[in-house]
């Protein structure tokens, strides 16, 4: 470092990307050999599957070893960091985008060439013989567990930065026992669902949405584990706690992809406001809201990036 003339941090080689790349490619060639009832294909995806964990884990091991031993996340090397998780949800956002698309295509809009797959009429929604969920049993309640834990996932931020370890570890555990919860919720609610998986184009948009973000919700409670066994051996400070701030990050759009699904999955809200949106929502002011969404997006995230209140704090991991 003492040698250095610039503020980045220039990586040393790693066997880490082309041990993953070997892993994922194992995990590929593994499926399509199980999909096509290969003999091995199973094993040869679950060995990549172990090594792909296996990498994961001693990547970021190395990353809070740069991070925090040695020193090389700068401010302008955190700057690039955030603006990374930041494009990172942004793909999320977009990829949960393709679910509430399909959801709402199929029931705003209910069509016949649907009927020659499953028993659908224009107009009807849920189709007939689907039973959806109350919205106000187990989906509410997962709803309170959820903002629940976005508050104290907030309030483990605030002990951070009064630099209160011992309020830190509390809030922490009190986030991820809620994220456990939420997912023990869900998995009893799909164990009492009242159709399957390919029971009709609701049951797979709805398993598909609900499913893909219990499985976020459970990627951000890992996420959360690992900050508190963090936040056990005194890793965050004031003025240094990316990683924390990473995970809180993540879970914050867990809590907001969840409040869409509970309003227009489980609510059904999309058709109760149709008559509102069909004069509102038009081909060209979507337009217009998508190109001003995209202005103000961009504005927003350079103005973040660059602000000197965002800067005063050196985060790192």
């Amino acid at each position: 470092m003492s040698n250095q003339t610039h503020p980045y941090h220039l990586v040393h080689p790693s066997p880490w990307p082309a041990l993953a790349a070997t892993a994922l490619l194992m995990v590929t060639i593994g499926m399509a050999m199980f999909m096509h009832q290969k003999t091995g294909g199973i094993f040869l995806a679950a060995g990549g599957f172990a090594i792909v964990l296996y990498t994961m884990f001693v990547w970021w091991r190395d990353v809070v070893h740069e991070a925090h031993v040695e020193h090389h996340h700068t401010r302008e090397v955190s700057r690039g960091l955030r603006a990374g998780m930041a494009l990172f949800i942004t793909s999320e956002v977009l990829f949960f985008a393709a679910f509430f698309w399909a959801f709402f295509d199929s029931s705003t809009l209910p069509k016949l060439p649907l009927a020659d797959v499953w028993a659908i009429q224009p107009g009807v929604w849920p189709p007939a013989g689907i039973h959806p969920f109350d919205p106000f049993h187990l989906p509410f309640l997962n709803t309170l567990i959820l903002l629940l834990s976005g508050s104290t996932v907030t309030w483990a931020h605030y002990a951070i930065l009064q630099n209160n370890r011992q309020e830190t570890i509390q809030a922490l555990w009190f986030t991820v026992i809620l994220g456990i919860s939420f997912t023990a919720c869900q998995a009893f609610e799909y164990t009492h669902a009242a159709f399957g998986f390919k029971q009709g184009i609701y049951a797979t948009t709805f398993f598909m949405a609900t499913g893909f973000h219990g499985f976020h919700v459970l990627v951000g409670t890992i996420f959360l584990s690992v900050c508190l066994v963090r936040a056990y051996k005194g890793h965050f400070t004031p003025e240094k706690h990316l990683g924390f701030e990473f995970a809180a990050w993540y879970w914050h759009f867990v809590d907001v992809v969840w409040l869409f699904l509970f309003v227009f999955v489980y609510c059904n809200m999309a058709n109760r406001l149709m008559p509102i949106f069909e004069n509102v929502f038009t081909g060209t002011n979507l337009l217009i809201l998508f190109v001003l969404g995209i202005i103000a997006t961009g504005y927003f995230s350079w103005k973040m990036l660059h602000s000197r209140t965002f800067d005063k704090i050196a985060h790192y991991h």
